[in-house]
């Protein structure tokens, strides 16, 4: 057979590179990434073959296997799963067909430790490469089940790979390391030993669905026993699902190894979560809340769902519809009894027993953190700092559960610098005579308190919530109240703490709206193109104007928003309103009534709505004119 030659890509050069001067310090998780691969690849057969029974593959004993030459020291992991073909090696295997390779290279250099070093390689897809940390040279031999000749890649990691097509391969893959020169002064990585690869097979592998099975050595194999019969291969793992043993059988470490394998995480989960239903539909399930939140949580391509197995068969990763989107962090197992092993995903949408599985799933998420939040309150903080904006989508998307996502969602709040608030602890400190729940959106915290519309409830102690996640535009006007009260941005419609004010003189609110109702309606009319009205505010006690939204309007940042999301909406026209305490609102209404030609006022009343949209973080209509109306002002006052 004719063997060809290819270089590796840059990155994967690089890759290699890192690899071969062993970046790692805990070199072990290199046999952990290649018993991972051999037992997706024995998934992906099983899986295939339930689909199509005509395929020419053997599924009578799917394992792994483990074979160790002390002599020649070479390790190899064997799998007889689905295997590749020749186009998929060079895909898959020669190029590193990963977009990620680039973000792991990067990510690698700022790896603060070694455990950051360590879950950086299963975190981007790069586990087969982790070989070349232990051997100096890495062989592939693979057969796709259903094929009649098979592929063999060979590579010392130092520039080149080659292919070769061969005729007599088995059915899966096995991957062959021939190891570096042995440590005499370090043993723990002499991964000739069988009591090592134990080890490691133990710690890492235990759970893995398949046998793992260990081959005596080369040497010792060859010698027949008394009986005249080869020594049996020893099986590593126990094979045992752990969602399938009770409590008491299993360690915290077992768990945590488990959700590792699953997430691709090096760090262990916040939280453990065990169901068991019995009765007409049983099923089991073993559900991890991450430490974290991955990086690609937000995108568009981020994979979502937990694995489903039926009858501890493996049907799908990522099964999407066993958990709403906004539990999409959530990893873990769910085991069903009762469904078809051939069940696919379009019938999953639709089956009945799957809802109410995601139903009660559901339910058991959010109690578990409500459990969290009143138990351990350092736990909950990680967890809501982490995932509290994704769960916050569940307020607008999941009618059915917004009660109990309120129960364990936190806001910050004028009311603690620090310490966030639930909306159960806000009404509890409600004013007398207060009947809303007031909020805020905006970018962040410091941009909020800056803001005009805050000024009259920081004078009057009023709290107001202090929301920066964009979803919290959305979900604050889908629930609309809580527990009767209703929820008000102090930037929307009318708010009158006057009317909550009983110190506030009677009469006082009808002398101004007349004494400024000349005002008024000359600024409407001057800015006819750019607002909907002009009126006095009651919210503000420093700031001459500020803008704001009808109560039923979108909000700007609402709207820019939806266009984002590729949906086209009309601006809505704003509100002026003026701070008739204020100088220059003062002044500007005394000049008014003493004027007939108003030119030159026009220019200030342009100058005051463009102020008032600054304060609140937005952008003048015209900039350029706007700076030169600022520019002539300051001139006149030299």
């Amino acid at each position: 057979m004719s063997t060809e030659t290819f270089e590796f890509q840059v990155e994967a050069r690089q890759l290699l590179q890192l690899m071969i001067h062993s970046v790692y310090s805990n070199k072990d998780v290199f046999l952990r990434e290649l018993v991972s691969n051999a037992s997706d690849a024995l998934d992906k057969l099983r899986l295939e073959k339930l689909w199509d029974d005509s395929l020419d593959a053997d599924v009578s004993d799917l394992h792994v296997e483990i074979d160790v030459d002390k002599d020649a020291r070479t390790l190899t992991v064997r799998d007889n799963g689905i295997g590749m073909s020749y186009d998929e090696v060079g895909r898959l295997i020669g190029t590193i067909a990963n977009s990620g390779t680039a973000k792991f290279l990067q990510e690698l250099k700022e790896a603060k430790d070694a455990a950051g070093e360590e879950g950086l390689i299963g975190q981007f897809g790069v586990g087969f490469y982790s070989g070349f940390m232990v051997a100096d040279e890495v062989t592939l031999l693979t057969r796709r089940a259903g094929e009649g000749q098979g592929t063999r890649w060979t590579s010392r990691g130092e520039g080149t790979y080659t292919l070769e097509t061969v005729g007599d391969a088995p059915q899966g893959t096995s991957v062959t390391l021939h190891l570096k020169p042995a440590d005499p002064e370090n043993q723990l990585h002499d991964y000739t030993s069988p009591w090592k690869i134990r080890e490691i097979i133990k710690r890492y592998s235990d759970f893995i669905t398949w046998p793992v099975r260990m081959v005596p050595e080369a040497s010792a194999a060859a010698t027949a026993d008394e009986s005249g019969e080869a020594p049996e291969p020893e099986t590593l793992n126990s094979m045992k699902a752990l969602w399938a043993r009770s409590r008491d059988e299993v360690s915290d470490d077992e768990y945590h190894e488990l959700y590792k394998h699953i997430a691709h995480d090096w760090r262990d989960p916040l939280e453990t979560i065990r169901l068991q239903a019995e009765g007409t539909f049983e099923y089991q399930s073993l559900l991890f809340l991450p430490a974290h939140a991955p990086q690609d949580l937000f995108t568009r391509d981020f994979k979502r769902g937990v694995q489903l197995y039926v009858k501890r068969v493996f049907i799908m990763d990522d099964c999407e519809a066993l958990l709403p989107p906004y539990l999409r962090f959530v990893k873990g197992v769910v085991d069903a009894a009762d469904l078809s092993l051939n069940v696919s995903r379009e019938i999953l949408q639709q089956d009945r027993h799957i809802e109410l599985m995601r139903r009660r799933l559901t339910k058991k998420v959010l109690s578990t953190v409500k459990e969290m939040k009143t138990k351990d309150q350092d736990r909950y903080d990680t967890f809501w700092r982490e995932f509290g904006t994704v769960l916050k989508e569940g307020l607008v998307t999941d009618p059915e559960n917004r009660d109990a996502i309120l129960a364990v969602a936190s806001f910050a709040s004028t009311h603690h610098d620090t310490e966030p608030t639930t909306l159960k602890q806000y009404v509890e400190r409600m004013k007398d005579g207060q009947e809303d729940i007031y909020y805020l959106t905006g970018e962040s915290r410091q941009s909020i308190e800056n803001s005009p519309h805050m000024e009259a409830f920081r004078d009057r102690g009023i709290e107001v919530l202090l929301l920066t996640d964009a979803v919290d535009e959305v979900w604050a006007d889908a629930v609309g109240e809580y527990e009767g009260k209703k929820l008000r941005s102090v930037a929307k419609g009318r708010i009158d703490l006057d009317a909550e004010n009983e110190d506030a003189p009677d009469g006082d609110r009808e002398k101004r709206t007349e004494e400024y109702a000349g005002l008024l309606g000359w600024m409407k009319e001057q800015l006819d193109g750019d607002i909907k009205d002009v009126r006095l505010s009651s919210r503000l006690t420093v700031s001459p104007a500020c803008v704001v939204s009808d109560a039923h309007d979108l909000t700007p940042a609402l709207e820019n928003m939806y266009r984002a999301m590729g949906q086209e909406v009309p601006s809505a026209k704003r509100i002026l309103e003026l701070n008739p305490d204020h100088q220059l609102v003062k002044g500007l209404n005394q000049a008014y009534k003493e004027r007939e030609d108003r030119t030159e006022l026009a220019g200030t009343a342009e100058l005051l709505h463009g102020l008032a949209v600054l304060a609140e973080g937005g952008r003048p209509k015209e900039p350029a004119r706007f700076v030169k109306l600022m520019a002539d002002r300051l001139e006149r006052a030299l």
